[in-house]
């Protein structure tokens, strides 16, 4: 555990979000002047159904090319900044940016065991005359694969992933197995049952306090105002507001546009 100095003097990676558009068939889905993300260890990104934040999470990663703007981490490597979004995709995660799937996606054809080691493999081992150096891949993670099994309670690794939440969960390791500086988890506890959605949680608070940027797009709230440092609310591709989670809760605005007063 890292305790509280340790987070106090943390340098948390940001990504600055800048003049960034994006259009599909005419119709503008993000148009953000001026965005910072990472100020808080966790933060939060909620919004009504086709606000924009997939799109936006998408635009981050260039799994979405913008149609116009910049996107740039700071602080990740303790050296220069880089503009991220003249990065192909592939580059997101050799400099610490990584994504989970909203949608669930899950290699169908290995093993629990097998789809951990191929998330963790660098490119060089992925070529068919490098499957000699499969050991060595295997030695350097398994120790760290069969805990997130354990804390997770998945079992057997040499079966194949059944439920949806066991490829949720995946999907989730395979995200903290890159180690991570900054991560972006859409909807990470989506069909969970909740003592793992506690786990999820639990790991989410872990990892920012050792120093990694979070920001979760969840549309459970309960997760949000639970997990979250602060929080951004989106609305018609641009983030109208942020602040703690007390704050957005009690906004007149995101109440009526969308919490309802049941939230409140």
């Amino acid at each position: 555990m890292v305790d509280d100095t340790q987070v106090a003097t943390v340098t948390r990676p940001q990504i600055q979000i800048q003049n960034a558009v994006k259009s599909f068939n005419g119709r503008v889905v993000v148009d953000i002047d001026n965005l910072t993300l990472g100020d808080h260890p966790i933060e939060g990104l909620i919004g009504p159904n086709g606000a924009g934040k997939t799109t936006l999470m998408r635009m981050i990663m260039h799994s979405t090319p913008l149609d116009s703007g910049t996107i740039t981490l700071s602080n990740a490597n303790g050296d220069r900044d880089v503009v991220i979004s003249d990065l192909p995709t592939h580059w997101m995660a050799p400099h610490g940016v990584v994504k989970s799937n909203q949608v669930i996606m899950d290699f169908d054809k290995l093993t629990i065991l097998d789809s951990m080691l191929l998330a963790v493999a660098k490119h060089r081992y992925e070529q068919p005359h490098r499957i000699l150096a499969e050991k060595s891949v295997y030695d350097a993670n398994v120790a760290r694969i069969h805990e997130y099994m354990e804390f997770f309670d998945l079992g057997d690794p040499y079966r194949f992933a059944g439920s949806a939440g066991e490829k949720k969960l995946l999907d989730i390791i395979r995200c903290l197995l890159l180690d991570p500086k900054f991560l972006l988890l859409d909807e990470p506890t989506a069909g969970l049952p909740e003592d793992l959605t506690e786990k999820v949680m639990e790991t989410i608070r872990d990892l920012a306090a050792a120093g990694t940027s979070v920001v979760v797009v969840e549309h459970d709230l309960n997760v949000i105002w639970n997990l979250s440092d602060d929080v951004h609310f989106m609305a018609e591709g641009n983030v109208v507001m942020h602040g703690s989670p007390q704050e957005i809760r009690e906004n007149k605005t995101v109440i009526e546009k969308y919490l309802g007063e049941g939230h409140v």
